[in-house]
């Protein structure tokens, strides 16, 4: 159970719009992540979030370092990680856990900077998949301000822009695969570099490329947006890079509401951050956007019924084919789910 249950009970919403079908873009499941609000979140403790009111049909698993095999050649551990997700998905898959489809998608990591190694990772990472494996995340978040945390690889700065790295990267689009691009707002010049190099490959962005706002950015909401729409703008102009509606409820972002005395509303929540999901939709248009919770990492700051009903009201007055491309039909389509 999450550190910080009683805190959640604090706010309450009825589910807005509980029939619409809705496909997570972005959740993780681990164990033993002790500075977590969840130490432990399996099947279970997922389906209870999903559970809250909303009809969610399916959803993608994003790596996040869990279950790495304990031995065996460094750059294959992530494989176990891999073999973890999809039995949590032949699990969800029976039926006997609820209609949700978990896991339906899965994305894995591998170094790419292995270069013209890192195929046979790739190879083994599809095979464990066992036919739900879709892209490669190699977290590349870093400052050079030590009160801004650095991925838990601790990468150097410019990753992105390195040769090893890029001759990795080549090899995804030869085996289908996306990449899940996580940076912070800092680095998002680079993403797009990468994606003008690579025109063949699909870039996820995740979490509107996380804005910062702690640090040096504590105080500078407004500069921080304005350098965002800058590089957002270029990024968009990039047909190959789709964005990530959500993790702007993460400790970074600034918004603090996990300090409140009760949690934040869903209005609170677009309060905060509406203008950014609004500017997305404008560059990237409904056809290259998707909703995603972050789950648990979003627990800190909220609950699933309360982050979802933000993104209902949100889009209040789109219409129902535009609401079923961005809850559904894109992450579907993006991720290849049937």
């Amino acid at each position: 159970m999450a550190t910080n249950d009683d805190w959640l009970t604090g706010t309450t919403e009825v589910t807005l719009d509980p029939e619409l079908p809705i496909c997570d873009a972005h959740h993780h499941l681990w164990d033993f992540r002790v500075d977590s609000v969840e130490k432990t979140y399996l099947l279970d403790d997922f389906l209870r979030d999903t559970s809250s009111g909303h009809n969610v049909v399916s959803s993608v698993f994003i790596e996040c370092g869990a279950m790495f095999k304990a031995d065996g050649p460094t750059s294959m551990r992530p494989i176990g990680e891999t073999e973890f997700a999809n039995g949590m998905a032949a699990m969800s898959a029976s039926g006997q856990y609820g209609k949700t489809r978990v896991a339906a998608a899965i994305v894995g990591t591998a170094d790419l900077t292995l270069g013209d190694s890192v195929p046979r990772v790739l190879e083994a990472q599809i095979s464990a998949g066992g036919g739900r494996f879709r892209g490669i995340r190699q977290g590349v978040t870093w400052h050079e301000d030590t009160r801004i945390p650095n991925h838990r690889t601790d990468p150097p700065a410019g990753l992105l822009m390195s040769e090893e790295f890029r001759s990795g990267f080549a090899h995804l689009a030869g085996f289908g695969l996306t990449f899940e691009a996580w940076c912070y707002h800092t680095q998002l010049h680079e993403v797009t570099k990468l994606a003008r190099q690579f025109p063949e490959t699909l870039i996820v962005l995740d979490h509107l490329g996380c804005p910062l706002g702690v640090g040096p950015y504590s105080d500078q909401a407004t500069a921080v947006f304005r350098a965002w729409d800058r590089a957002m703008t270029e990024i968009a102009a990039c047909d190959n890079v789709v964005t990530k509606l959500g993790g702007l409820a993460q400790e970074v972002n600034g918004f603090k509401w996990h300090q409140l005395p009760t949690p934040p509303t869903s209005i609170d929540l677009l309060n905060g951050c509406a203008h950014y999901y609004e500017r997305a939709i404008e560059l990237f248009g409904v056809d290259r956007c998707l909703f995603e919770s972050n789950f648990p990492v979003e627990k800190l700051s909220c609950s699933y019924n309360t982050l979802w009903n933000a993104f209902k009201i949100l889009t209040k007055d789109y219409s129902a084919a535009e609401k079923a491309k961005l809850f559904h039909d894109n992450a579907q389509r993006i991720y290849r789910i049937t």
